[in-house]
């Protein structure tokens, strides 16, 4: 008995990684962005560049959008940490 040939779907994703630097609340970040699926982009924060941190990623259709939401929320938590520097950030 022969077996049918079976496909298999290659889906190409690129390689190229996005890194924006921000600073928020006098505090500067490393953001590097990597292409998950087509239009789908994980963003994180890096302390050494290649290695993401524990936080969790973030995820947009484009890598400025994928950094901007995660920049977003570094900006929210740092405001909910320290209420008195609301206006300094």
């Amino acid at each position: 008995m022969r077996s049918a040939p079976s496909t298999t779907l290659v889906a190409t994703v690129s390689t190229s990684v996005h890194r924006f630097a921000e600073s928020i609340a006098g505090r500067d970040y490393l953001i590097e962005v990597k292409a998950v699926a087509q239009d789908r982009w994980r963003a994180y924060i890096v302390r050494i560049p290649g290695v993401p941190t524990a936080l969790m990623p973030f995820y947009g259709p484009t890598p400025a959008e994928a950094a901007r939401l995660l920049s977003e929320w570094l900006t929210r938590a740092h405001r909910l940490a320290n209420p008195s520097s609301a206006g300094t950030v």
